[in-house]
C-alpha cells in the first residue's frame, strides 16, 4: 500500500517549517513605495512625506512586519536600551520613579533593562554596571544612595551616558532629585505653626542621602525658630520601626509631634499610638513623607510631602536621552519641588 503525501496548499509554508515573515520589499511592494522609504519610515527618520509615512506604517501593520532592530543597532552603535541601577525594589518611592522610568522610556521608543543591587555596597555596584555592560545599554540612570556612587572605588562606565537620581558630589554627572530639605522644613513648620514646642523626627537609615537631607532641614528649621532639637530617633523605613517608635513615643507625654522621614513609619506610629490610647491629633500630631497612594486612607488620614516621582523619572530619562542622541544638556542638578498636603493627623498643640 502506497502512502500519499499531499502537497502543501499555495501561498502556504510546509508543514513543520516555519513561514517567512514579511520583507521590506514586501511592504514597498504592499504600500507602492520604494524599500528606502520603508527603511526610513522603519528607522524612524523625518524625511518622509507625512501622507507616505502614514500609508507605509499601514502596510506593516497590514503585513505584520516587525523592523530587525538587532540589525539596526549594529549599523547605527545604538541599541535603543535604557539600563537601570537601583538599591531595593521593595519601597514606594524607588517603584514609583521605576514605573515613571519605564513608560517614559516606551514613549521615547527605548526599552530598560534593570539591575537590582542587593546591598548598597562599592563592590556589589561595581558589578551592577558591567552587567548592564554585557546588556548592550546606551546609557545608565543610577538610582541608588548617593555617598556609594561618590566612593572612589566605584567607577563608572566611561564613555556611557549617565544620569543619577538621587544626589552626589560628583559634579560630571547630571543629576535629578526632589527636594528633600524643602519638604522637611514645610513639615516642621507646619508643626511649629500649631504651637508644638518643637518636633520629634524619626529618620531614615544613616547611610541614605534622602534621609540624611530631611534631617538635616528638620533640625536647621527647629533651631531657626529657636525650638529644642530633640535627639533623633532612627529608623529604616518600614512600617516595624516606626510602631517600635511608636510605644516609645507614647510613653512620653511631652512629645506631641513627630515628622517621620516616610510615610511607612508614619503608620508604624499611628498604630503604636491608636494602641496606647494616645489620640492623634489630640495628643500626638504627626506627619509623613512621599504621599503615598494609600496615605489618605490611614486613621487618621495622614498629613504628608509629596513627591514628584513621576517628574523625577521623566526628566532623568529626558536628560539621558537626550546626551545619547547627541543632544546634551549642561551637566547640572534638577531639583523638583516637594509641597506639604495636609489631612487629619496634625492638629493643635494640646492645652
Amino acid at each position: 500500500m502506497t502512502e500519499s503525501i499531499a502537497e502543501p496548499a499555495p501561498g502556504t509554508a510546509p508543514r513543520g517549517r516555519r513561514k517567512r515573515g514579511p520583507s521590506l520589499g514586501d511592504v514597498a511592494a504592499h504600500a507602492g513605495v520604494s524599500t528606502q522609504t520603508v527603511s526610513r519610515v522603519a528607522n524612524g527618520l523625518t524625511n518622509v512625506e507625512a501622507a507616505t509615512r502614514e500609508r507605509v506604517l499601514a502596510s506593516m501593520h497590514a503585513l505584520g512586519y516587525r523592523p530587525n532592530h538587532a540589525a539596526r543597532a549594529l549599523r547605527s552603535g545604538r541599541f535603543r536600551n535604557l539600563g537601570v541601577v537601583m538599591f531595593t525594589l521593595s519601597s514606594y518611592g524607588n517603584m514609583r520613579t521605576l514605573d515613571a522610568i519605564a513608560v517614559n522610556a516606551a514613549t521615547a521608543g527605548y526599552s530598560i533593562t534593570v539591575v537590582p543591587v542587593e546591598r548598597p555596597t562599592q563592590k556589589d555596584v561595581s558589578i551592577a554596571f558591567s552587567r548592564l555592560l554585557e546588556q548592550a545599554v546606551d546609557g545608565i540612570i543610577i538610582v541608588i544612595e548617593a555617598h556609594i556612587v561618590d566612593g572612589a572605588d566605584v567607577e563608572l562606565p566611561e564613555g556611557l551616558s549617565v544620569v543619577v537620581i538621587d544626589s552626589t558630589q560628583r559634579p560630571d554627572y547630571p543629576q535629578v532629585d526632589n527636594d528633600q530639605a524643602l519638604g522637611a522644613r514645610l513639615a516642621t513648620e507646619h508643626l511649629l505653626s500649631l504651637g508644638h514646642e518643637t518636633v520629634w523626627h524619626i529618620s531614615g537609615p544613616t547611610e541614605s542621602y534622602s534621609a540624611g537631607r530631611r534631617e538635616e532641614a528638620w533640625r536647621e528649621t527647629l533651631e531657626a525658630a529657636g525650638a529644642p532639637v530633640p535627639e533623633v530617633l532612627h529608623g529604616d523605613w518600614s512600617t516595624a520601626t516606626g510602631y517600635e517608635h511608636g510605644l516609645a513615643i507614647a510613653e512620653r507625654p511631652e512629645i506631641t509631634a513627630v515628622f517621620a522621614a516616610n510615610d511607612r513609619m508614619a503608620l508604624g506610629v499611628l498604630r503604636a499610638l491608636h494602641e496606647a490610647g494616645r489620640r492623634v491629633p489630640d495628643d500626638v500630631s504627626v506627619v509623613g513623607f512621599d504621599d503615598m497612594a494609600e496615605s489618605d486612607s490611614f486613621w487618621p488620614p495622614l498629613t504628608t510631602i509629596h513627591q514628584e516621582f513621576e517628574a523625577t523619572g521623566r526628566r532623568a530619562v529626558e536628560l539621558l536621552i537626550a546626551e545619547i542622541e547627541g543632544r546634551p544638556e549642561p551637566v547640572t542638578s534638577t531639583v523638583v519641588p516637594t509641597r506639604l498636603v495636609v489631612r487629619s493627623s496634625t492638629g493643635p498643640a494640646p492645652r
